[in-house]
């Protein structure tokens, strides 16, 4: 393992979840960075980014990445109406109880950042910055209803050599700026193994939730919420070739928080990596001069 130190915990209503924690090489008493993926993603998204913050050179930082649940090694829920962001939401607060994690910096991956919308009204002392990575207040209807076709797609790559290809004609165009080996860790992130065969690390009803999207579905206004995370330190990543999150919706953003921190993941599209050169860089020093500030 190396790295990091696996956890499981129980959620909100007692389901078994999954976590891991990066540790610095040196104590620290730095705010924790916790790590919130994407809406079918893992904690294995979150793995070289979390090496990166938890070394010397990226800060030495404890790290936490989180499954939630349904998706990598967290327990799969019977009741499929739970996998809502509210239940997430409250999962994110039993795994800092679980950590004994009083505040902390997040950084929210999409969905990650749609539950820290929700999260600063529920537990807004546990926000000490938060970094929301391709999404906003404002969710464009076109990016999301990408992202329910390419999840729904039948069929997948039928082995682990395959799969990588497989991952670059689905998704490079909006990300030109990948290497091969970029796409082989994006496999390993999104796939795990059955018998030999890559197989999407989430459960399939999570993404059967976004067949009825149509370009008329209302989405929900996040600008209140947005209002109260104006109060701490936020940055906002876009995607270059973003689709899910606008420019505008960026230009609103930074109206409304006087401090915002602003960075174009250039070549990415919906989410950007974060362990490349260049985010990475960005986000470790918008987590460093929070951890410095009076």
């Amino acid at each position: 393992m190396g790295h990091f130190r696996e956890h499981w915990f129980l959620g909100s209503d007692g389901l078994q979840l999954y976590a891991r924690a990066y540790e610095p090489a040196e104590p620290t008493t730095a705010f924790p960075v916790v790590c919130l993926p994407g809406l079918t993603r893992n904690s294995r998204d979150f793995h070289e980014f979390a090496v990166f913050l938890a070394s010397s050179s990226g800060g030495g930082y404890p790290v936490f990445s989180l499954d939630y649940r349904g998706r990598g090694n967290s327990a799969r829920d019977a009741d499929k109406s739970r996998y809502t962001i509210a239940t997430e939401t409250a999962d994110v607060i039993a795994a800092c109880a679980y950590f004994a994690i009083d505040s902390a910096i997040f950084v929210g991956t999409s969905r990650g950042g749609l539950i820290l919308h929700q999260l600063i009204g529920l537990a807004p002392r546990l926000i000490s910055g938060a970094v929301l990575n391709d999404i906003g207040s404002v969710i464009e209807i076109g990016g999301l209803m990408a992202i329910r076709d390419y999840l729904n797609i039948a069929g997948g790559p039928t082995s682990w050599v395959a799969a990588p290809n497989y991952l670059k004609t689905l998704h490079g165009a909006d990300f030109p700026v990948l290497h091969d080996s970029d796409w082989s860790q994006m496999a390993t992130a999104i796939y795990r193994d059955e018998d030999g065969v890559p197989v999407p690390d989430f459960d399939p009803a999570i993404a059967l939730q976004l067949l009825g999207l149509t370009p008329e579905t209302p989405l929900p206004d996040l600008w209140p919420q947005f209002d109260a995370l104006s109060q701490i330190p936020v940055m906002v990543i876009r995607g270059e070739k973003s689709r899910l999150l606008s420019q505008a919706t960026v230009r609103e953003m930074n109206r409304r928080h006087q401090g915002l921190v602003q960075f174009t993941a250039v070549g990415q599209g919906h989410a950007p990596l974060l362990h490349l050169d260049g985010p990475r860089q960005a986000v470790a020093a918008f987590v460093n001069r929070i951890q410095h500030s009076p």
